[in-house]
């Protein structure tokens, strides 16, 4: 039992940090590896002085609802995780973790339409029409995709899981 404590403890953490990584790094849109876009920056490679020099994004309707559909999303799963230790310390034996498991899996939930916008939306997004051959998704798009299943399986697994002494 304590093994899947830590188990499901460490896997909360693990998407947690991917979450975090995923919102604050500059990489959700790679344009010929002197461009870079996130949720908050356009980023351009300054060739004669070596440095990154970014500017905020312009808003619009479909970046403002990834912006604040990744937020909550961190918000959900920081919640979940500080429910988690409350509920673990203050829970009576043999109670389950539904409020954590709930939250869990609302930000999966969140998390998944977040990156569904951003995929089919990506030109509004950018604001522009940046394709071209070169350009690609960046790592913190791809963390963001990959957080989703893992906040949807630790919200089960926290529905499921029993306190035991």
């Amino acid at each position: 039992m304590v093994l899947l404590l830590v188990s499901v403890t460490v896997l909360h953490l693990v998407t947690l940090a991917m979450l975090f990584t995923a919102i604050l790094e500059k990489s959700w849109w790679v344009l010929a590896d002197t461009e870079i876009t996130d949720l908050w920056y356009n980023c351009y490679h300054d060739n004669s002085t070596g440095n990154w020099l970014c500017a905020a994004n312009s808003e619009n309707d479909w970046l403002q609802s990834v912006q604040a559909l990744m937020v909550l999303t961190v918000v959900f799963s920081s919640v979940s995780f500080l429910v988690f230790l409350g509920q673990l310390f203050t829970m009576s034996t043999g109670g389950l973790f539904y409020f954590t498991g709930l939250c869990q899996i609302c930000a999966g939930l969140t998390d998944f339409a977040a990156c569904l916008i951003f995929t089919f939306h990506r030109k509004e997004v950018l604001d522009e029409a940046r394709e071209s051959s070169t350009s690609h998704f960046g790592y913190c798009f791809i963390l963001a995709w990959l957080s989703m299943p893992l906040l949807v399986v630790s919200g089960v697994l926290y529905v499921h899981l029993r306190k035991k002494q």
